[in-house]
């Protein structure tokens, strides 16, 4: 596997990270950089954290244990040892490795929490952190370990864990490697762990709040594409454009479910299918089909209020941006206080929200492809789409695996932020599960994206059985970019597995949408 590189950078301390930010980091490989502004106030609260270390009055996290063992105070000489044995003893992941993207993600967002000086934590071992995120080594961060509160406090104490030269990472060429050795090569020295410094390193929202992030950038691309493979949808089967006119969409004003009927309108403007059952060929609105199935209908309130779930949910993941999530935390007029902010209820929430809307957007999709299969209902179009019925099946398959997919998006859809398993001996009582709803989102995005893609296939060779009516300019161009990557049209059958993951390949990295804009300009 071969090194990353990028030459863009993140500057951290010059006000909030945006999404934009984030994705960059966790993507691009851009780099790290921390103002100078940053850099005083972490030294100046550093120097309150150390005034307190003295002090007979006990400190959460500074001379006590920690959550239920709260009441031990702990003795200055054996503080190093309490710092470590907290990290040691929370670096407890279990299963699979969690994607490279979201630890890159999580460790900027814990550095950019750092860097606001309300933890208290020394300059080197943030300066640390920095280095090592920036050297393109990525902590091995597990599945499971995380319960949303205190935060995601396992996957945090996986990287904490790096910053100290323990435990494994993947290097910057991607080969998973011990932590000191990986550090050794990138000439980066480990931190021992000073007081205060274990808790602030491993107590805060960023694993949840990485993923909600990069799903929120992902939606917004996904939710264009489904626009256009909705529309495509819709002229395939010769349904109408009437019903996604303005001045109906502003009978009811939902922001989201107006631009996604602006898009429909884009994509299938100029359309000779479209044309073809207009009741008045002169260019009367009216149309020979007096009313569409809700899939084809429907499609902008279904979308739409996609698109407002994911506006709402972008607020709140720009709120906990802005946040510095901490317990306890060096307040600005240098207190030291306990609090719950570490609790990942505003984060999970949301999450649990995408997850449905995601689901119900597949669930229409897969709805538009059963019905271009399905010739009592495809308006003359072959059983399955296939080029002799009956000798070839078409893509009835295909369509079986976009519905086992969404049936997997409805049981994802179910709410982890209703669950709440106490731990830590009732000390932690309740918990938000944020971890566990941006895992299974994270899952769903994806899930979403093969849906589409099968709904882009289906209608692309739909579209083409209209032969030689023409479909509209922008969905001629979604359809050029799957042939163009060696998806055959309409003809015998083929495996199908490939073409099913070049559809994917190309509907994911936005290769079909910025075909698509290229004739409509930019969609809303």
């Amino acid at each position: 596997m071969s090194t990353r590189t990028s030459s863009t950078t993140v500057v951290v301390g010059t006000g909030p990270l945006m999404i934009s930010d984030v994705v960059a980091v966790a993507r691009d490989d851009a780099k790290i950089i921390l103002s100078e502004e940053a850099w005083a106030e972490v030294r100046r609260t550093r120097a309150l954290v150390e005034a307190l270390a003295d002090d007979p009055v006990p400190h959460y996290g500074i001379s006590t244990g920690f959550g239920a063992l709260a009441t031990r105070h702990i003795p200055l000489e054996r503080r190093t040892e309490l710092q470590r044995s907290l990290v040691r003893s929370h670096a407890a992941g279990s299963g699979p490795e969690v994607e490279r993207e979201v630890v890159r993600a999580l460790a900027l967002l814990r550095i950019s929490t750092l860097a606001t000086g309300r933890t208290g934590v020394r300059e080197e071992t943030l300066r640390t952190y920095v280095a090592m995120i920036n050297a393109g080594i990525t902590p091995v961060v597990h599945e499971h370990g995380s319960l949303g509160c205190s935060g995601d406090l396992a996957p945090l104490a996986h990287c904490a864990l790096a910053l100290m030269g323990e435990g494994v990472v993947r290097d910057a060429g991607g080969e998973r490697v011990p932590t000191a050795e990986a550090l050794a090569a990138a000439g980066i020295e480990p931190v021992v762990l000073a007081e205060k410094e274990g808790l602030a390193l491993i107590n805060g929202t960023d694993g949840m709040l990485g993923m909600l992030v990069l799903a929120i950038a992902d939606l917004r691309r996904l939710l264009r594409t489904a626009d256009v493979t909705a529309a495509m949808s819709v002229e395939g089967l010769l349904g109408s454009d009437a019903v996604f006119a303005d001045d109906l969409q502003a009978l009811r004003p939902h922001p989201g479910q107006r631009a996604s009927a602006a898009n429909l309108r884009a994509v299938m403007a100029g359309s000779a299918i479209r044309e073809s059952h207009r009741a008045d060929p002169t260019g009367s609105s009216a149309c020979t089909r007096v009313q569409d199935a809700y899939s084809l209908r429907c499609a902008p309130q279904v979308a739409g209020g996609a698109r407002d779930t994911v506006d709402h949910a972008e607020r709140v993941a720009l709120a906990e941006l802005a946040a510095a999530v901490d317990n306890p935390v060096v307040t600005p007029d240098g207190r030291v206080e306990s609090n719950g902010n570490f609790h990942g209820a505003p984060v999970a929430y949301v999450l649990d929200f995408l997850a449905i809307v995601v689901a119900d957007l597949a669930s229409m999709a897969e709805r538009r492809t059963d019905r271009f299969l399905d010739p009592a209902r495809s308006a003359g179009l072959p059983p399955f789409l296939a080029d002799d019925p009956g000798v070839d099946s078409g893509l009835m398959i295909a369509q079986y695996t976009q519905a086992a997919i969404v049936s997997d998006l409805k049981r994802l859809a179910a709410p982890a932020s209703v669950d709440s398993i106490p731990s830590s001996a009732m000390q932690e009582d309740h918990v938000s599960m944020g971890w566990s709803a941006a895992r299974k989102l994270r899952r769903a995005v994806d899930g979403l994206t093969r849906v589409l893609a099968i709904e882009l296939m289906t209608a692309a060779r739909g579209l083409e059985l209209r032969t030689p009516l023409q479909p509209s300019p922008a969905s001629a161009a979604a359809i050029g970019v799957l042939r163009e990557a060696g998806i055959a049209g309409p003809g015998p059958d083929r495996w199908l597995a490939p073409d099913l993951e070049t559809a994917v390949r190309v509907l994911a990295d936005g290769s079909v949408l910025a075909a698509v804009e290229a004739v409509t300009g930019a969609l809303a």
